[in-house]
């Protein structure tokens, strides 16, 4: 097959591959490398749980009595194939088993039966013990594709209950691997080994909380079941991004690294103004304006004199920056008000590329146009007023979100939230963020992206690199941050860290 390069398989960074899959194209390579190429389900079964249970060893030494949770599926196999290696070392092992024995697949109950010849104690799950070292979560995998009821919701709420570690092999149960929604309930692993390929709903939605690190082994699957899948989606990581970022000469000038104007801070709302364009200068633009609000006009520099703030009323007073500058961010605190809605309708129609966050998407919603010079940010709630949908719809497949805002909207979208997603147009698949964490979610951490991403266009960086790469590094800047606590955590904190990855 002649493939695009854009969808030849991606390379790896820090152990994982960077491109992304769903579920049911991972069980087509497995098929085929079964099929294809003589590789035996049974090997790559005994493969994954070998893999896992030298993760296991790796990250817990000391554990020397583990609990396993078993379906009946082939998740359930790779669960009886590290008991059976546990056992053989001389650990103490127990399975609980779920579902009807009668209904196991051919390879799980090979790997049963050799699990009991290894002497592994096997029940029926009636609850966990009260004390074990480790709990491995072996039951459903990915081919989970209803809510989670009965017998199994109660295993798992006793799983995350439970004070004991929990290991998930292959995806955490009650995860769905294709869009990061939890069907009911789901465990919550502090880690997961995953196999053949990298599932794209362990990155975004609820994914990111629930898999804890991740570890991954391609089961030594021929290279060629790669070469033939088309990828889902692209895992963004700040490593790959910044390669993409040209280094400064020795005789470099500002005039070489662009003038952004940051359009917002409507009376009472100056803060989001002055994060964006304090952002877009740590992040190498040459120069930043501010159109805010004259209340704000005198008072927003304060602490940071080299944001050249502008108080604008009207159209008139707006035109002289925006012939100078090289892009605009718009929407941080403009409100939606008479003041906001005279610039917005202004800049909708701008020949500058626009990078449209907060109140602009608000105002966007109401008069929604098509526009492919554009890079629009929303958050969950504002993608459904774009949408005209909700936030659960949202949230229940988010690559479908994003793929319906790129469709209707152009440019480029960056669906923010917990593993953000940048599309950019029907052909390529979605890029995801794996970088951040739970400290994001306070105040003026989207300002502070919207400066990101419009310093990256201002030093010539295409929209979807931008945007790529903004989303990575502000991610990756959160990251740094984190060691100094995720509580408390404020949007301004990211800034050194910004200056230490771009270097």
């Amino acid at each position: 097959m002649q493939m695009n390069q854009e969808y030849r398989p991606l390379p790896s960074i820090n152990g994982l591959p960077l491109a992304l899959y769903r579920a049911g194209q991972v069980r087509s390579m497995e098929l085929h490398a079964i099929e294809t190429f003589g590789v035996a389900g049974e090997t790559l079964m005994e493969r994954a749980g070998a893999f896992t249970y030298e993760m296991i060893r790796k990250r817990w030494p000391d554990a020397g009595d583990i609990t396993f949770l078993c379906g009946t599926g082939n998740n359930g196999g790779d669960g009886h194939v590290i008991a059976r290696l546990a056992r053989e070392e001389g650990l103490s092992v127990r399975i609980l088993q779920l579902g009807d024995s009668s209904r196991m697949t051919e390879y799980t109950r090979t790997n049963a039966e050799r699990s009991f010849q290894a002497g592994v104690r096997t029940e029926i799950f009636c609850g966990l013990p009260d004390k074990t070292d480790l709990i491995v979560d072996a039951m459903l995998g990915t081919g989970l594709d209803r809510p989670v009821g009965g017998l199994w919701a109660e295993a798992i709420q006793s799983v995350n209950r439970h004070s004991a570690p929990v290991v998930a092999v292959d995806i955490p149960s009650g995860l769905n691997a294709d869009t990061g929604r939890i069907f009911g309930c789901a465990v919550e692993a502090e880690m997961t080994a995953t196999f053949i390929a990298m599932k794209q709903g362990m990155f975004t939605g609820q994914g990111p909380g629930l898999c804890g690190k991740i570890v991954f082994s391609s089961l030594e699957i021929p290279a060629q079941v790669y070469a033939s899948t088309i990828l889902s989606a692209r895992r963004l990581e700040w490593k790959r991004q910044r390669a993409l970022i040209s280094p400064r000469k020795g005789n470099a000038h500002k005039g070489d690294f662009g003038h952004v104007l940051i359009v917002g801070g409507a009376p009472g709302f100056s803060g989001a103004a002055r994060l964006a364009g304090e952002a877009a200068l740590r992040t190498g633009a040459g120069l930043v304006s501010v159109a805010t609000h004259p209340d704000h006009a005198a008072l927003m520099n304060i602490g940071c004199p080299e944001l050249m703030c502008h108080g604008v009323n009207r159209p008139a007073d707006l035109e002289p920056l925006l012939e100078k500058c090289d892009v605009v961010a718009m929407g941080p605190g403009l409100g939606q008000g008479v003041w906001g809605r005279v610039f917005f309708n202004m800049l909708r129609d701008s020949n500058k590329p626009v990078i449209m966050d907060a109140d602009a998407l608000n105002l966007l919603a109401n008069q929604p146009i098509r526009d492919d010079n554009r890079i629009i940010t929303p958050h969950p709630g504002e993608a459904a007023r774009l949408l005209e949908s909700s936030v659960e719809k949202i949230e229940i497949d988010r690559f479908r979100a994003v793929g319906e805002l790129q469709a209707e909207l152009g440019g480029v979208v960056v669906l923010k939230g917990a593993g953000s997603l940048v599309k950019s147009s029907r052909e390529r698949p979605p890029s995801v963020c794996s970088h951040g964490n739970p400290g994001m979610a306070t105040a003026g951490m989207g300002d502070v992206l919207t400066g990101i991403i419009a310093a990256l266009v201002a030093q010539g960086l295409d929209l979807e690199t931008a945007a790529e790469s903004g989303v990575a590094l502000h991610a990756a800047a959160a990251d740094l941050s984190a060691p100094e606590g995720m509580r408390g955590m404020i949007a301004s904190d990211l800034f050194p860290d910004i200056r230490q990855l771009l270097g």
